[in-house]
């Protein structure tokens, strides 16, 4: 997709909030890899997605800035609670106040530690997950996931066409490359779930739970 049609769809799409608008540009100039962020258009589909399957309670594994946790927030009803998971600690300074001081700070919980063995000690079902963490660790992740989400709910794993590298030779022995590719192939065979990838952004895999 061009930039050209890229702003188009931006465009004619719902505005970006202005409070998300100045975190992504607070991200983009603070952090080292801004682009993480999931920004405008994938942040208007978490929004609708939440919107449309109506969770009460939302996991999401890799925080970074907060700007896709701020976005789920924004689609639960006042009931609903983003529980979001950030392993790198040296996030914690930026990131804590951006979603303190955010309207939707009263849904979501910010917690610092390893989804993957911290998240199941919440004793919460969830009914919807995010995951947007160590593409090494995908699978575990996802196993995790779909341990404590109900049936019928969905996990949506964001970075599932890692800019395009999951079809390049060149990348054959990248760590996160063969990461994701690993996971993509272990979906396919899970009988448990059914998913598609939506070719948005960096590739975003929606699973259904069975």
């Amino acid at each position: 997709m061009n930039d050209q049609l890229s702003s188009y769809i931006l465009q004619h799409i719902e505005p970006e909030p202005e409070y998300l608008y100045r975190l992504w540009r607070a991200t983009n100039i603070h952090t080292i890899h801004g682009r993480m962020a999931s920004g405008h258009l994938q942040g208007r589909l978490l929004k609708m997605l939440v919107q449309m399957i109506h969770p009460t309670n939302i996991l999401e594994v890799g925080t970074f800035s907060g700007y896709s946790a701020l976005c789920l927030a924004e689609g639960l009803e006042d009931n609903g609670k983003v529980w979001t998971f950030e392993i790198n600690d040296e996030m914690e300074d930026f990131t804590r106040p951006w979603i303190e001081n955010s309207p939707v700070a009263h849904r979501i919980n910010f917690i610092i530690g390893d989804a993957i063995t911290e998240a199941p000690k919440l004793g919460v079902t969830f009914d919807m997950v995010f995951i947007d963490g160590d593409k090494r660790t995908y699978i575990e992740t996802y196993e995790m996931a779909l341990s404590i989400t109900r049936g019928g709910g969905f996990i949506i794993a964001d970075n599932t066409l890692w800019d395009g590298h999951v079809c390049e030779e060149a990348y054959l022995h990248d760590h996160q490359t063969e990461g994701i590719r690993h996971f993509n192939d272990y979906l396919r065979q899970d009988s448990r779930v059914e998913q598609v990838i939506l070719p948005l952004r960096d590739g975003l895999t929606i699973i259904r739970k069975k």
